[in-house]
């Protein structure tokens, strides 16, 4: 396992669409499937009006957001976490942009944007383990 430096962390997150976002609901732990893009170092979030209403609850609270990619089979992979305040974005020139660049779930009309600032990135890197040297081998 090799720990990423910020930047790798920031490109691999941004290489992916989809994640997961934890935050609280009456002090207790929620984790939801989110689809996102990075924009300008943040990761923009979006939603729609039902099944993910409960989203809306993370705003204005502290948030992680975790995407990895890992080989089932190998477990050759990376992830990356990263912790910040989630605010909902309530202007009208980047709520429109965000429909063409943010992909929904499904057919369902946006209904809000949630933009999460960092405070912390870490992930890592899980890479091939080396063959084993033969017994008696230097």
């Amino acid at each position: 396992m090799r720990e990423l430096v910020h930047i790798e962390a920031r490109q691999l997150l941004g290489s992916v669409a989809l994640g997961r976002i934890a935050f609280t609901i009456d002090a207790l732990p929620t984790i939801r499937p989110a689809n996102h893009i990075v924009d300008q170092g943040d990761v923009i979030v979006r939603g729609h009006r039902g099944v993910d209403v409960v989203l809306q609850a993370a705003a204005g609270k502290v948030v992680a957001y975790s995407a990895d990619v890992i080989d089932p089979h190998t477990y050759v992979g990376w992830s990356v976490t990263l912790t910040g305040m989630a605010q909902m974005v309530d202007s009208p020139a980047e709520l429109a942009r965000y429909p063409s660049i943010v992909r929904p779930w499904g057919a369902h009309e946006q209904a809000y944007v949630i933009r999460i600032h960092p405070q912390v990135i870490t992930g890592f890197e899980l890479l091939e383990r080396p063959e084993e040297l033969p017994t008696g081998a230097l």
